[in-house]
């Protein structure tokens, strides 16, 4: 059906209904299904967005299965997960300036925020309490057609295709502002857990563009060649080296690590070892395990004596993802992720759940 987009002369095809991965039996044994959904209509100040791409993140498995401590998804009413999606603009509402019909954008784990507290304006705007977020409380990126609040739609710069746009929506900007925020330094050693996987990579790319020196842990031979082509110096497979600690140890200098990149949840028991003997090392909160499971700590003393760091860190901002789409722009942030169709979709989400995947998963809406 042809719809006219407002504030345009442009006619645009918009369907009524559109393809979507629907989550259902919210909960442990949840499963998503392809569905036809209705295509939803923008607010005033809202875009419509047709998405081409978006990314699977394991955030969308906690969401579905509801094992962190959020209302669940159905709270909302919200059937779709997923929070890394490129796509271009189809409608504008009738109050939008700087979007046109046409223009590419991308949505973000956070949908939107408020804009009017002391965090958004500190530039802090991923710890907004009135934040909401994609997948959870508004519809999210499984979805062709979804809105987007225009004032925190991320613009999409020429020359970054839509496979590598989606996943930077979260994981690379997340990434970003993890290492910005442990104010590690070019040279300086940082490990990733778990840094073959679809976030870990992102930050071993922007590591490794930032001057510093990583190193990957995990396991696997489609790991360890993904790890070391995005630019790991070295790559530790923990079922093969018996001691990982002490393997991070002799490789950063014999000292340890400056930092560690948490993006694996499993590996909080023994981040902070990879710290070794070095001195104000920063340990970086990033991956989130299931409400109640795990903990991070050492002995107070080693705290005081080795002046050790451990921080947390959520979502990027808007900041964060621009900055990681020009390193993208300027090729410093390459494809990772293998594009499958949108049958594929429910497969794909079991596959992630299970850790059975290298890199990221895209979806392409367009393809089957």
């Amino acid at each position: 059906m042809a719809s006219e987009a407002a504030n345009t002369g442009d006619n645009v095809e918009i369907p009524k209904e559109c393809k979507a991965g629907v989550v259902v039996n919210e909960g442990p044994d949840f499963r998503v299904e392809i569905q036809n959904v209705p295509v939803p209509e923008p607010g005033p100040d809202e875009l419509l967005l047709k998405l081409n791409a978006t990314g699977l993140c394991m955030s969308d498995i906690h969401f579905m299965v509801n094992d962190w401590a959020v209302p669940p998804m159905s709270t909302f009413g919200i059937k779709c997960a997923g929070h890394e999606g490129a796509g271009v603009v189809v409608k504008v509402g009738e109050n939008v300036k700087g979007w046109k019909v046409g223009d590419r954008g991308g949505v973000k784990p956070l949908w939107d925020v408020c804009g009017n507290c002391e965090l958004c304006w500190d530039g802090r705007e991923n710890y907004c309490p009135k934040g909401v977020y994609t997948g959870l409380a508004a519809t999210g990126t499984y979805q062709q057609y979804i809105t987007s609040p225009a004032k925190y739609t991320s613009p999409i710069p020429e020359g970054v295709s839509d496979y590598v746009a989606a996943p930077i929506m979260c994981s690379a900007s997340t990434m970003h502002r993890s290492l910005v925020d442990s104010g590690l330094k070019t040279g300086q050693w940082v490990v990733f857990p778990g840094g073959g996987g679809g976030v870990g990579i992102q930050g071993v790319q922007l590591a490794k563009a930032m001057g510093m020196r990583p190193i990957v842990i995990d396991t696997g031979d489609a790991k360890k060649k993904l790890a070391l082509d995005m630019g790991a110096e070295e790559f530790v497979d923990f079922k093969q080296v018996e001691n990982v600690a002490e393997e991070i140890k002799k490789i950063a200098g014999g000292v340890g690590a400056h930092g560690v990149i948490v993006t694996a949840p499993q590996a909080y028991k023994d981040a902070i070892s990879y710290i070794g003997d070095r001195v104000s090392g920063k340990v970086m909160c990033v991956g989130l395990p299931p409400a109640g499971t795990t903990t991070i700590g050492a002995d107070p003393s080693q705290f005081a004596f080795k002046n050790l760091h451990v921080i947390g860190t959520l979502v990027g901002t808007m900041k964060d993802t621009a900055m990681a789409l020009e390193y993208a722009q300027r090729g410093l942030l390459k494809q990772i992720a293998e594009v499958r169709g949108m049958s594929q979709m429910p497969e794909s989400v079991q596959q992630l759940r299970r850790g059975e995947v290298a890199g990221r998963i895209v979806i392409d809406f367009n393809k089957d």
